[in-house]
């Protein structure tokens, strides 16, 4: 899934992320920067992320412009 930073907390890792598909919000996993080349991600930050079992946001990359769907493929 692609979205943007809503926010983030660097203090406790806490953070919600809103997709672009239909702009729901899910939170960030307490793991979503692990293995990620991200040590923290700041609001309007786009992202690439996927769902994890809960329904939280986790491993957050940087997409490529054909992830994003932006001008320029």
């Amino acid at each position: 899934m692609q979205g943007v930073i809503k926010a983030y907390d660097p203090s406790n890792g806490e953070g919600i992320v809103i997709s672009d598909t239909d702009l729901s919000e899910y939170d960030l996993a307490s793991d979503a920067l692990e293995g990620s080349i991200f040590r923290m991600v700041r609001q309007g930050q786009r992202v690439v992320f996927v769902l994890d079992a809960a329904g939280r946001a986790t491993a957050l990359r940087l997409g490529s412009e054909a992830d994003m769907g932006t001008p320029g493929e």
